[in-house]
């Protein structure tokens, strides 16, 4: 069966920290680590990477539906690589 090719960019595999906002392909410089506490345990966390353009909109996204738990400059502290998984 044939399936119709994914719409938006291609998955970034050079190994760079890409904003998460649709579309955008810049730097991740912040972590916004999240979980949405009625399918994650209270320790797992996800994360979304924002440029400085984006980081208020995907926090107020997340804080908005009561998922934002930190938000942390990359490479400064334990948020880790990002999870994209469910």
């Amino acid at each position: 069966m044939l399936f119709p090719p994914p719409s938006g960019p291609p998955p970034d595999d050079t190994g760079q920290l890409v904003c998460s906002a649709r579309g955008c392909r810049a730097d991740g410089v912040w972590a916004l680590r999240w979980n949405n506490p009625k399918l994650h345990t209270p320790d797992r966390r996800k994360t979304w990477l924002a440029c400085e353009d984006h980081r208020t909109s995907l926090s107020e996204f997340l804080s908005l539906r009561g998922f934002l738990r930190e938000v942390v400059e990359v490479g400064a502290g334990p948020a880790g690589p990002p999870d994209n998984g469910s």
